[in-house]
This record gives C-alpha cells, structure tokens and sequence, in this order.
C-alpha cells in the first residue's frame, strides 16, 4: 500500500510505461509476474486518500471487483472480464469440465454490470480464442494471449482517441486564443481504462503540448467519481481543474466559462445514442441551448452494433439506494460513512442515462472523429 494523502503523489504521463505514481508506473490493469497467474489493478475504492492495488487470483475476484466497484470504467470492466475468463481456464486446466466451468464464469461477468456493452464483447473475444479448436496451443495459454492482446489494444485505442480528440482542443485554442475550459462528467479517466483514459486522453495530450487547459469536474453523485476519481488524476498530472457540484454546468455554460464538454461513454448504440453516468444527458441539454460542442470519447469496442434507439433499449443499471443514503469521506485519517436520509424514505438510482444521437456533436474514436449517425458509425467499420 501507498498512503500518499490526496496533493502530493505526482503522476506524470509516459507513453511507454503507464502512469508514474510516487517512483513507480501504472497502467490499472497488468498481470502480475511469477509462476502462478494473477492479475493485479489499481483499487479505485480507496481512492483518493489511499493508493492501494488489489490481486485477482480467481476469476470470482474478478467478479467481486467489478460488482464492488474496485474497478470501473467500461473499457476496463472489459478488459477485467477477459482476465476473469483467463483465470477460470487457467484454474481449471486439466479438468474434464473445463469448457463447462469456463462457460459458466462467462455468463456470471457478463451479468456484472449490464449497461456496459464491453463486459459483453470482451468476454464473447476471449471465448472465440478459448474455443479455437483450430489451434495447437492449450487453452489456458490461448485464453493468456487474449487477454495480453486486449490490454495493448485497448491501450492503443486510448493512446489514439487523446492524437484524434487534442486536434479538436488545438482548433478550439487557435480560434480562441485563450485557456480552453473543458467541462467533464464522471471518471473517464486512466483508471476508467487501461491507460490514457477516454475523454482526459486529449487533455492529457493538450497539457503536455503546452496548450493552455482548465477542467470543470462534475462531483458525480451518489459515487462522487468526478470528485474522488478524476480530480485526483489531474491534480497529480499537474492540469489545472475546478470541482463543481453536478448541477453548476449549465450555469458555467450560460456564463461563457465552457468551451467544450468531454464525456466518455458505456454504450453507444449503431445511430449514436450515448448511455454514460446519469447526469450527461442534462449536460448535453445544457450544452446545445448554449451552442456548446458536445463530443463523447470511447474506444469502438464500447459501440453497439447489434442495438438501435438506445433510449429504449440500453439497460439501465438501477444501483442500491444505500449510495444515495450515505456519503464517504474521511475524518482525520480514518475513513467514515455519514447518513444523509433516513431508510424509511424510497431511492431511486439508476447509474446511467441516455443522450439520444442528436445531442451528439460528433464521437471520438481511435479510428478518426465521425458524426452520431448510423452512417458516421457505420464508416468506422469499413473495413472490418
């Protein structure tokens, strides 16, 4: 454990090798060294006060981390999954129910977190590889190389949404002249992917180009993730921010203090829908009655080509009244909940909500920028 206390661990940006906290670096997700397979991540539970990793040695690790929120973020969700396949084949490699038991811990993750479409296609992509009949390598070793392979892609779709994404805040600087004041919501962040993030890869980029950035960060209730999560990134990355309550952007907006809002996304749908953190879709109301650009940022394997209209039809994860009726902070040096409603009174939670296409200024992606239309998203995929 590294108990850094919330200003001072700098994290600096390293293409290479992760982000450096304290004298080390991170992505959030790696696998461990030695003889025995784990998966090691960054606990994003603890965070800010605490910098804590976690270990994954079974694949109901796995399920409890993404279920305990100790990993979040849909890229990384994914990404967890696949290493939860890749712990089931290798525990139970020489079984005579191997495939069974395998199949089995696909269906429990992919039941985890259901607005995220990435738990589906990741662990669908390690299946595929588990069951290649085709190839000499066992399947344990097969299902290995899968999830190695998903880190680097997922690394790399980030690495090329921050290239594709800094081209808009060069453009918004240039026209401007001044410090771009980008407005986000939630986590989508480094510890929301792999490494670089979704929507903080351009600023991440723009800061260290020198291109003058400021970040209004939405708090995030019940789970606080802009405020414990995001802030957090950018204070150790040196960028300069402001955490505001949830409901103070479209005041920003109307004040001229937003140039651009920046959000990820959990699932976007074939026309362009945007299912992201509850919370996003006001923002974008907000946004377009302000003539604000609103653009979401999200690796293609977060698109759902099989789903149309996601208003209708992207799931809504209803989360446990008990976020909304408590809140964490720290007291001193010890961590504390605090009741804010009593239990008699009914909660509503749904984690999500959905931005509906037209909203959309236009989705980042790793393969170019394209508009929120079926068409815009059909031409990512040309040539697959």
């Amino acid at each position: 454990m590294i108990n850094f206390g919330y200003p001072n661990c700098k994290l600096t940006i390293l293409r290479a090798h992760g982000m450096k906290i304290g004298d080390k670096h991170y992505r959030s997700l790696w696998l461990g060294e030695g003889e025995t397979p784990q998966i090691r991540y960054i606990d994003q539970a603890v965070l800010p006060f605490r910098f804590e990793t976690g270990t994954m040695n079974t694949p109901k690790d796995a399920l409890v981390a993404i279920t305990e929120m100790k990993v979040r973020g849909a890229p990384l969700i994914g990404a967890v999954a696949a290493g939860g396949i890749f712990l089931a084949a290798y525990r139970s490699a020489g079984e005579n129910h191997q495939e069974e038991t395998v199949r089995e811990w696909a269906g429990k993750l992919k039941q985890a977190r259901p607005t995220a479409v990435n738990l589906r296609v990741m662990v669908n992509r390690m299946m595929d590889r588990f069951l290649d009949a085709s190839s000499p390598e066992e399947p344990e070793e097969r299902a290995r190389k899968e999830f190695m392979n998903i880190l680097e892609e997922e690394t790399e779709a980030c690495r090329l949404i921050g290239l594709n994404g800094l081209e808009i805040l060069k453009d918004i600087h240039r026209k401007t002249g001044r410090t771009v004041n980008i407005l986000t919501h939630c986590n989508a962040g480094w510890l929301a992917c792999i490494d670089y993030g979704t929507a903080t890869a351009p600023i991440y980029l723009a800061h260290e180009r020198h291109i003058p950035v400021h970040v209004w960060v939405d708090e995030t209730r019940p789970r606080n993730q802009g405020a414990r999560l995001t802030a957090w990134e950018l204070q150790q990355a040196g960028i300069p921010h402001t955490v505001i309550t949830d409901n103070a952007g479209g005041y920003l907006m109307q004040k001229g203090r937003v140039d651009v809002v920046l959000v990820g996304s959990d699932r976007t749908t074939r026309n362009g829908d945007v299912a992201n953190k509850i919370g996003t879709y006001l923002k974008a109301l907000a946004a377009r009655d302000n003539g604000i650009p609103f653009y979401v940022a999200l690796p293609v394997s977060s698109i759902d080509r099989e789903m149309g209209n996601g208003v209708r039809n992207i799931p809504v994860e209803e989360r446990s009244g008990e976020e909304v009726r408590l809140v964490e902070g720290l007291d001193g040096e010890k961590r504390v909940r605090v009741r804010i409603l009593p239990e008699e009174h009914l909660v509503a939670n749904p984690g999500f909500d959905v931005t509906p296409a037209r909203l959309v200024t236009a989705l980042i992606t790793e393969r170019g920028v394209c508009m929120a239309t079926e068409e815009g998203i059909a031409s990512l995929f040309h040539d697959t």
